[in-house]
């Protein structure tokens, strides 16, 4: 019995979806951990230390159990139907962008020859979602949370693209994988280091620009528990609640792995004689690296106000992201 090319294709893109989904489960459970520990010692404590054993490494779990336990409250006054969906919304929006992470040479969900275009489309799902969840609790407080983290994210979208466009116009192409490929050879050869300094003004602004798209310190006004309670989540709980932090810590590697993949090498090793290691290794620990760095600037910097995230956007951001691109641009045109 033959089977079918188009069906081992869908049995290969479910098992590959599976692998995400339980990639990123484990992810934010490491991610929950390691940020409660991180926090501790900056501060000078210790943090989890009971739970589990070993530096209390099962209290992720239990709290995972926790929200699963907890009963699922829906607000009498709220719009049930846009309620319940919207948590799922803001975790597929996330989850879709590792569709065309290229984790390793022969291991990408899909080869897009617009991937980088895609990517940036397809996490603007987020934003519905979030303002679903706010709009739909009937409560004015998650709606100013969820209109704040509305303008914050579209705001900073446009920095984002515009800092992407800069290895993308030197590969000249929107293909992850051809970008990644284009990089080999030692990290000198990485798009951070090959089109200086326009390739490294563009990696600054897009991770800066990227911690405001996922809700991080110091951007994370959306969540301002001091004046909003909670933001666009105060009616959730349960496991609703929870996904919203699965998205958080899933926004947070995918921004990081695009990092890597357009300006970091993607899994290529820094150097040629450690190519050895398994490029899926490589690839994590750069994107696994730049979440550290995630945690390290929410426990360092204090929060923005609304004026001044604008401020940052539109006035600094915004202007260098196009004289950065409009000189890139030159650059290749006058290299060619």
């Amino acid at each position: 019995m033959i089977i079918p090319a188009e069906y081992i294709s869908l049995l290969i893109s479910i098992v590959y979806t599976a692998g995400v989904v339980v990639f990123v489960l484990l992810f934010v459970l490491l991610c929950n951990w390691l940020e409660r520990k991180i926090s501790a010692h900056m501060q000078d404590r210790l943090g989890p230390m009971e739970t589990g054993g070993w530096h209390g490494w099962a209290q992720p779990i239990a709290d995972a159990i926790k929200l699963l336990l907890k009963e699922d409250i829906i607000p009498a006054a709220a719009d049930s139907k846009l309620f319940r969906i919207a948590p799922y919304i803001v975790f597929m929006g996330s989850l879709a962008g590792f569709a065309v992470l290229p984790f390793a040479s022969n291991l990408i969900g899909t080869d897009l020859n617009i991937g980088v275009y895609y990517v940036i489309a397809v996490t603007s799902i987020v934003v519905i979602g979030l303002l679903m969840a706010g709009w739909s609790s009937n409560n004015k407080w998650s709606l100013y949370g969820a209109m704040r983290s509305a303008s914050q994210m579209i705001s900073y979208e446009i920095p984002v693209a515009l800092a992407l466009l800069v290895p993308v116009i030197a590969a000249g192409s929107m293909s992850m994988n051809e970008i990644v490929q284009n990089q080999a050879g030692g990290f000198w050869n990485w798009y951070v280091f090959k089109t200086m300094p326009f390739s490294l003004i563009a990696f600054i602004i897009y991770f800066w620009a990227s911690l405001a798209e996922s809700n991080r310190a110091p951007f994370d006004l959306p969540e301002a528990e001091s004046e909003l309670v909670a933001g666009y989540f105060t009616e959730y709980s349960g496991i609703r609640f929870a996904f919203f932090f699965l998205a958080e810590y899933s926004d947070m590697f995918v921004v990081s792995a695009i990092a890597a993949t357009v300006f970091l090498g993607g899994w290529h090793a820094p150097f040629p004689f450690l190519s050895f290691i398994p490029g899926i290794v490589w690839f994590v620990s750069k994107a696994a690296f730049l979440v550290l760095v995630q945690m390290w600037l929410r426990w360092t910097l204090p929060r923005l106000r609304v004026d001044q995230l604008m401020h940052i956007c539109w006035k600094i951001f915004l202007p260098f992201s196009f004289v950065n691109l409009l000189l890139v641009s030159l650059w290749v045109v006058l290299k060619g």
